[in-house]
């Protein structure tokens, strides 16, 4: 007589298993997450509902998209194993440019606005020709730049803030999207239907990779939670878009920062430049002898962060609508944070896009949550501090684990 138990109870057994397996080895990614869920929703507590008011959140993307940007940028370097420590002074150094040539000469904010791209793309290939080529350790090169770029736009600036800038420009951070239905109720329907649009598309889109995941044999998360993760995401998208609705709409900062994400997400996922970079910081001895030119690949990950770090100042600069000796003071340390947090390795060849982004938000979070509590810049910094901390002591336990 067969024993049919064991075959009944088999596939249970292999399907726990693998479900076991799964959360231990996404366990960070999903922790972050969740990490930024309960930090919110503790703010929003604590702060008797001002985190979330409609104003508020606003304000918090305005103050924070800067930060988000510049994450991108870092996480690719931080990936290659290396690390730019110039970005806050490089930010600050393109504000004061900008202010020239926008302020002082007068010229039109989209040739100077270029010109700014480029002047911050070409501080970050020569840092990173020192880097690729030289071999001059990162944190040495970046260290040194952090202090030219800040002398040089105190110099450029001779010490005074120089403002405003044309209405134009300003609205590179503080303005919002024209609305398609104006004078419908109190919300901005334009923005709402984007956000719908967007929610059901992240749906779609996870089906796709899911599918396509199954069909190569890569490992994908139990369906039960797939579901739930994308039904919940969907859902805080909605909500989200509802609330900004409810202020002035979708602010023009916001599109930039989603289209970047969404760039700078498919590049590390779909292209082949973008596994390159992660085989470079996972090993960069073996990644020369496969025939990736590695030195070139770090190389335009400086110069990428430079461009990033630009479009950062330009967008910081027209949300103060003036340029000052003391802009981006500190940028370099959130931006390292966020990525830090987000589940990025101090080794290298290890970090995601959304990792970055919810690093970022998590830190932006705190910020704007601790200012509402009225809690000092100096207790704000040891918070940040120990919340870095700890999110490096993890990644040390993780990597000694594997």
């Amino acid at each position: 007589m067969t024993d049919n138990t064991s075959a009944d109870t088999t596939p249970a057994l292999a399907a726990r298993a693998g479900h076991g397996a799964f959360w231990k080895n996404n366990l960070r990614e999903y922790g972050m997450a969740l990490s930024l869920v309960a930090i919110m929703v503790f703010f929003q507590v604590v702060t008797d509902g001002t985190l979330l008011r409609p104003l508020n959140l606003t304000n918090l993307v305005l103050q924070n998209s800067y930060i988000v940007i510049m994450a991108l940028g870092m996480l690719l370097v931080i990936v290659t194993g290396h690390i730019d420590l110039s970005v806050g002074s490089v930010a600050g150094f393109v504000g004061a440019v900008a202010a020239v040539l926008m302020v002082k000469l007068g010229m039109h904010f989209i040739p100077a606005t270029l010109i700014c791209l480029a002047v911050g793309g070409a501080i970050g290939a020569m840092q990173g020709y020192w880097v690729a080529y030289f071999k001059i350790p990162s944190f040495i090169v970046t260290l040194a730049g952090m202090l030219v770029f800040k002398g040089l736009a105190l110099a450029l600036l001779q010490g005074q803030s120089v403002g405003p800038f044309a209405p134009e420009f300003q609205k590179l951070s503080s303005g919002f999207i024209p609305e398609a239905f104006p004078g419908v109720g109190v919300l901005y329907p334009t923005t709402l239907a984007i956000g719908i649009a967007l929610a059901a598309g992240l749906i779609y889109m996870g089906f796709k990779a899911r599918s396509r995941h199954e069909r190569h044999g890569i490992e994908v998360e139990p369906y039960g939670l797939f579901v739930a993760k994308n039904l919940v995401f969907a859902g805080l998208v909605t909500y989200v878009a509802y609330l900004i609705s409810s202020y002035r709409g979708l602010p023009n900062v916001l599109v930039i920062m989603a289209l970047l994400i969404a760039l700078y997400g498919f590049v590390t996922r779909r292209t082949t430049i973008g596994r390159q970079v992660y085989a470079v910081g996972g090993n960069e001895r073996a990644a020369k002898l496969s025939g990736i030119k590695t030195e070139r690949l770090t190389f335009l990950t400086f110069v990428n962060m430079g461009v990033l770090a630009a479009l950062a100042g330009l967008i910081f600069a027209a949300r103060l609508n003036t340029a000052t000796p003391k802009a981006g003071l500190g940028f370099e340390l959130d931006v390292i944070a966020a990525c830090f947090i987000g589940g990025a390795s101090a080794y290298g060849g290890v970090g995601k896009v959304g990792g970055a982004v919810i690093g970022a938000l998590i830190m932006g979070v705190m910020n704007n949550g601790m200012s509402i509590m009225g809690i000092g810049i100096d207790y704000q910094q040891v918070i940040k501090g120990i919340v870095l901390l700890g999110a490096v002591c993890l990644d040390v336990y993780n990597q000694r684990r594997a």
